[in-house]
């Protein structure tokens, strides 16, 4: 018997938010001002604190719209469809588009090509972009690796060319640049404290409007509520886990983060790996990438990088955490057990 499961809040916010504005505010800046969009797959919600708040959420809005029609694979007037849909022929994008495409090429780069963008078609094949789950066979998954690999991507300034058979998806780390260029549209519209949550990427402007650190609650792979807390300033938070979308056939659960080289769920030994730091984009990126790299090769990656910090959580329920984090890491009451090994250089 097939099963299916989808879970697509990551991170839980330990502040309350609600669409429309705070009438019992202390002071201006505690004024407290929402909008939420349906876009990327997910529910969006900005919230952004402070007087005539309203324009630049509006401007927030219209930023997450446009960047959902430049990346759908989907519909057909994105430039990711026109792509995908191009017959092997150079396609003309956005700078946003270019821009984010060649920072994908970039994490293929860093993280030995466990970032890879374009295992769409092998996605498809599992059933995770069209949720009709099924296990295709090894000689199915074999047929279709054959069609990916970024390094046939040509990234010629803001003209892209792939191969016929190729298709490619932002989805992994579409999310998080969108947080970054929402954020600075926030600021670009005098906001100086706000908080994007992007269907569970968190990415913050400032920090809350008295001057405390914002706290968010880190999802416990293995059921409902979080496990630890972390106290964050202006950064992005980004999780990801075999938990989110899966199905389970004939008792073996299959995950969709795939492993680039074998095309199948990646059996790292990683249960979940939350990323911080100042790039929603980054964080995006890696939280799936080591995911795949499992602990060893990502505790290396961190320890020669200098813009991001990680939680690592095994299978077996251990967790790391890199020590740049250390002092805001708080496991929750209930889960006071587990020992925390902390990664340090």
């Amino acid at each position: 018997m097939k099963k299916t499961f989808l879970s697509s809040v990551l991170v839980a916010i330990f502040l309350l938010t609600s669409c429309g504005k705070s009438e019992n505010s202390s002071s201006s800046k505690d004024i407290k001002n929402s909008k939420s969009v349906f876009a990327m797959d997910t529910y969006i919600t900005v919230t952004a604190y402070g007087e005539d708040t309203d324009k630049a959420l509006k401007a927030a809005e219209d930023k997450i719209t446009s960047l959902e029609k430049l990346w759908s694979v989907t519909d057909e007037n994105s430039e990711i469809y026109a792509v995908n849909h191009s017959g092997g022929q150079t396609v003309g994008v956005s700078p946003e588009t270019a821009d984010l495409l060649d920072f994908a090429l970039d994490m293929h780069n860093r993280t030995n090509g466990a970032f890879d963008i374009s295992l769409y078609p092998v996605l498809t094949a599992w059933g995770f972009t069209t949720d009709e789950y099924r296990v295709p066979s090894d000689d199915e998954i074999t047929a279709l690796l054959e069609n990916t690999g970024v390094d046939k991507i040509n990234l010629d300034s803001q003209y892209v060319t792939i191969p016929a058979d190729m298709q490619i998806d932002l989805g992994a780390v579409g999310k998080g640049y969108a947080g970054d260029l929402v954020a600075e549209e926030l600021k670009s519209n005098g906001v100086k404290s706000a908080l994007i949550d992007l269907g569970g990427n968190i990415q913050t402007v400032g920090t809350k409007p008295d001057g405390e650190k914002w706290k968010v609650g880190i999802r416990n792979p293995f059921g409902e509520g979080n496990f630890a807390t972390l106290e964050i300033g202006e950064c992005a938070v980004v999780t990801s886990g075999g938990y989110e979308r899966y199905f389970v056939e004939d008792g073996v659960t299959y995950w969709h983060i795939l492993d680039p080289k074998t095309g199948k769920p990646a059996d790292s030994g990683i249960a979940s790996v939350s990323v911080i730091g100042s790039e929603g984009r980054t964080c995006d990126a890696l939280s799936t990438s080591l995911f795949v790299m499992g602990l060893d090769k990502s505790a290396e990656l961190w320890k020669n990088s200098d813009d991001f910090e990680m939680i690592i959580v095994t299978s077996d329920g251990e967790i790391y955490i890199t020590e740049g984090i250390a002092d805001d890491f708080e496991l929750s009451s209930n889960f006071a057990e587990p020992k925390v090994s902390v990664i340090g250089r």
